[in-house]
């Protein structure tokens, strides 16, 4: 009995997850499975692949020797795959998008539909998820990061610069604005050691009284009136129930980027969302800065 691309592939995710279920999710299969392939494949080839221990599956030479040329015939298999989806003509087919949740639900939707109603053979996969997904592997075909490094391998083209400023419920704003020498509560990111260090002098009274370690979560905590948070300018103006408080000067924030493989940006379709995206992004960009 010969392998076949799933065996090699099936034997490549254990050595780079040495997990079953983590290699199952990878695969789209349920860990199982996985024990059942690598039991098949070690006896075809009649040697042991992988050595059970309590820290995970270790490798054995043999597997090595597998995953080295399975990891060659993965890159060739994506080549592929770019070169095709780059050569595509057609305005029609999957066409899968990445970008931040909160971006999305803040200010891409809308540009979603147009696009969607503009090219309806077309069939948009949105992946919502702040990970960086690999580009060379076609995990998306473009992505839309907040990022100063958005991607030095890729081609790119800046979207939007961006500032931050201070959000809170309206009950808050209007006590800051009775007094400001009260003490003022602040929401802050679990990552952040102490308050921001520009706060405006005739706000000399702050406390960090809450930390999240999820933006949406510090947005609702905002908006049921827990205290102030530091927010990207675009995110505190489309959440409902916050205003802007003059407790922090907008400062520079991270750039928005549009980001893909060389391999497909000049593929149709990706082209057709791309500008359809640039031109949204200048119209709004307002919402980005003062």
């Amino acid at each position: 009995m010969r392998l076949n691309w799933d065996d090699y592939q099936t034997v490549l995710m254990l050595v780079r997850h040495q997990s079953l279920s983590r290699t199952g999710q990878e695969l789209g299969v349920n860990y199982t499975t996985i024990a059942r392939r690598i039991k098949r494949i070690e006896e075809t080839l009649g040697t042991l692949l992988f050595e059970k221990t309590p820290d995970g599956y270790v490798p054995t030479a043999a597997a090595g020797i597998i995953a080295e040329g399975a990891t060659e015939m993965e890159q060739v298999s994506h080549k592929l795959q770019r070169d095709l989806l780059g050569a595509d003509p057609k305005l029609s087919g999957p066409l899968t998008i990445t970008a931040p949740q909160l971006l999305i639900a803040h200010f891409l939707a809308p540009m979603l539909a147009q696009f969607s109603e503009a090219y309806p053979l077309i069939e948009l996969r949105i992946l919502a998820t702040n990970k960086i997904l690999d580009m060379t592997r076609l995990e998306a075909d473009l992505a839309i990061r907040i990022s100063d490094s958005p991607g030095d391998t890729l081609k790119g083209r800046r979207l939007l610069t961006q500032q931050t400023a201070s959000f809170a419920s309206r009950k808050w704003a209007e006590r800051i604005q009775q007094d400001p020498s009260e003490m003022i509560d602040w929401i802050a990111y679990t990552k952040h050691s102490g308050l921001p260090n520009d706060i405006e002098p005739e706000f000399p009274n702050n406390r960090i009284k809450f930390r999240f370690n999820d933006m949406v979560a510090m947005v609702g905590a905002a908006q049921a009136g827990l205290g102030v948070v530091r927010l990207p300018l675009f995110l505190g103006r489309g959440s409902a129930e916050l205003v802007q408080v003059p407790v922090l000067p907008p400062r520079p924030y991270t750039d928005v980027w549009v980001v893909g493989h060389d391999d497909v940006w000049k593929a149709p379709k990706l082209r057709a969302f791309r500008d359809m995206l640039v031109t949204y992004c200048k119209e709004h960009r307002a919402l980005f800065v003062e």
